[in-house]
């Protein structure tokens, strides 16, 4: 097993000189600051956006009038027929799942509430 730097010339072996293992750690530090930073930054990026109202993140799969519909034809089904109510409204029967969690989250949170 070999470690190949293309642009700086350079491959390091397990058989390495200290000096070899040397340079491979500081290449590997530079290389993980570096990654650091450019997440650093997207994240900054994403705070600025979101406070412009820029940034909203993915678009849901589903309208909000497809999610009822979704709700109550589950409700009215049993589990077997999810997958192809999933298949019906074109997405996964994870998605599928979540929709119908977040609606007995919603309900359960609105019942505390009373």
């Amino acid at each position: 097993m070999s470690v190949e730097f293309v642009k700086e010339g350079q491959t390091f072996t397990g058989d390495d000189s200290p000096m070899a293992v040397l340079l491979l750690s500081m290449l590997g530090a530079f290389a993980e600051f570096e990654r650091a930073m450019i997440r650093e930054r997207q994240r900054e990026g994403i705070a600025i956006a979101k406070a412009k109202g820029v940034y909203e993140g993915r678009k849901h799969a589903l309208t909000a009038e497809q999610i009822a519909d979704v709700r109550t034809k589950a409700a009215a089904s049993d589990r077997g027929n999810l997958s192809d109510l999933a298949k019906e409204y074109g997405i996964c029967r994870k998605t599928l799942y979540r929709y119908l969690k977040r609606a007995t989250t919603a309900e359960s949170s609105t019942e505390s509430k009373r």
